[in-house]
């Protein structure tokens, strides 16, 4: 089969080369890198906001989701001049300049290198050891249903209205659901996870017979919903919101309403509708960044739960 031709798209002020337009990343439907690129321009205003200034980790996939996976940390040589990084640094000593979105093309350059999936980190360059985002992930067991989520959901947002804090849930992009929480950047990430595992054991001692946080994965009932508070722990990422997920179906990591909840079907959120949604709707995330919140409170929680600093 003859190399399709390279087309150059036009992204605000900025040029970015697309080679391989042509190529079937999405095999269910068959949508192309091109595609993918189109899809990213239309929920532009989105993803940049879910990325800005966040090291961001790519989820490469050079031959389409059916191929191999690739997790690059570091920008490559020769990437534009106008791209911009921030350095984070690792437990090992070794450090990477990871890719620090500020302009819708430099999503479509990652998309450009094969990026499919986008996952920030849960902080920003200004101070990357202080997060700024609480991420509340209920990932639900084999043998959870998604109508346990849908239940959970309602308490996570319960006991965050009693906190007198907003959350802002999308759908995973998998069999799950995420709220983020903006939080003041006043602690390390250590006490972010203490304080989200402190959240946790609070919805678990609500709904004993769906959640538990058991940390081992092969001790856990398997019809339960697993509140996963390690989400924020350090270098830990997941898919930013209106993030495509590495399957066949394309599907994409959508903000909901929380009227949605009850009835949302997270499959149907792909990159052939999400567009449609977008345009309809705009970005459902975009006062996120309006009021951060303390964790002064579910700190105290941990301190009244006896829960480390590891948060065990």
């Amino acid at each position: 089969m003859a190399k399709s031709s390279a087309v150059e798209i036009e992204v605000g002020d900025r040029t970015v080369r697309v080679s391989s337009p042509d190529r079937v990343y999405f095999p269910a439907r068959g949508e192309t890198k091109l595609d993918l690129v189109q899809y990213y321009l239309a929920v532009g205003d989105g993803i940049v906001r879910a990325l800005r200034e966040r090291p961001c980790m790519l989820h490469r996939f050079p031959s389409g989701v059916s191929g191999e996976k690739v997790h690059q940390k570091r920008v490559p040589n020769g990437a534009p001049d106008w791209l911009q990084t921030v350095r984070v640094d690792f437990p090992s000593g070794r450090h990477a300049y990871e890719l620090c979105v500020t302009h819708p093309a430099d999503v479509i350059w990652a998309v450009q290198m094969s990026t499919v999936e986008f996952h920030p980190w849960n902080s920003r360059r200004a101070d990357t050891e202080r997060p700024d985002e609480w991420r509340i992930d209920l990932d639900p067991m084999p043998d959870c249903p998604f109508s346990t989520v849908r239940k959970v959901a309602g308490t996570v947002r319960e006991i965050l209205g009693e906190l007198g804090i907003t959350g802002w849930p999308k759908t995973s992009g998998g069999a799950g659901l995420h709220v983020y929480v903006r939080i003041e950047p006043r602690w390390g990430f250590q006490e972010v996870r203490r304080a989200a595992l402190a959240f946790a054991r609070e919805v678990e001692r609500r709904m004993p017979d769906e959640v538990t946080t058991t940390w081992w994965r092969k001790d856990r009932d398997p019809a339960k919903l697993f509140v996963d508070y390690n989400q924020n722990a350090r270098d830990h990422t997941i898919a930013s919101a209106y993030s495509v997920r590495g399957v066949p179906e394309a599907v994409v990591s959508t903000p909901i309403r929380w009227d949605e909840v009850d009835d949302v079907e997270p499959r149907e959120f792909t990159i052939a509708t999400v567009p449609g949604r977008f345009a309809e709707l705009g970005d459902l995330h975009a006062g996120i960044d309006d009021t951060a919140y303390s964790l002064d409170t579910l700190l105290e929680w941990a301190d009244r739960d006896g829960l480390d600093a590891e948060g065990e």
